[in-house]
């Protein structure tokens, strides 16, 4: 089963995200912050997926990247997805040059998430 971790400090869309995450099949854990979310990473090295908000309480969602890529594990091969509300082009420009897979405007239109999931893994069984 693919392991998504899912990192926000709105408890709703951690919960909403969860959902749809599960009803496909992949198996989620959840962090609210930055550092809670390099625990996690400790803790499930095999992750498949990281999706994060850009703003968190403690630090960013750049910071995040940042800090998996110095990682000398297994953690810095893990793809990231980063999503928000607030952030503009040079935000989005600096997540890329930075190592994110992707970028996902909020709100999150389901059905694009579905969909880049569904190229991420194409062998994956959506259930």
């Amino acid at each position: 089963m693919k392991k998504v971790l899912l990192i926000d400090d709105d408890d709703d869309i951690l919960i909403e995200v969860q959902e749809v995450i599960s009803g496909l099949g992949f198996a989620c854990y959840c962090a609210a912050s930055v550092d809670a979310a390099i625990g996690e990473v400790k803790m499930h090295p095999d992750l498949d997926l990281i999706i994060s908000d850009l703003r968190l309480p403690d630090q960013s969602g750049l910071r995040l990247l940042q800090l998996l890529a110095a990682e000398n594990t297994s953690a810095r091969s893990i793809p990231v997805i980063i999503t928000s509300g607030h952030a503009d082009r040079d935000d989005v420009v600096n997540l890329f040059r930075n190592g994110a897979v992707d970028f996902l405007p909020k709100p999150i239109h389901y059905e694009h998430l579905v969909a880049l999931l569904g190229k991420m893994f194409p062998t994956h069984q959506m259930t």
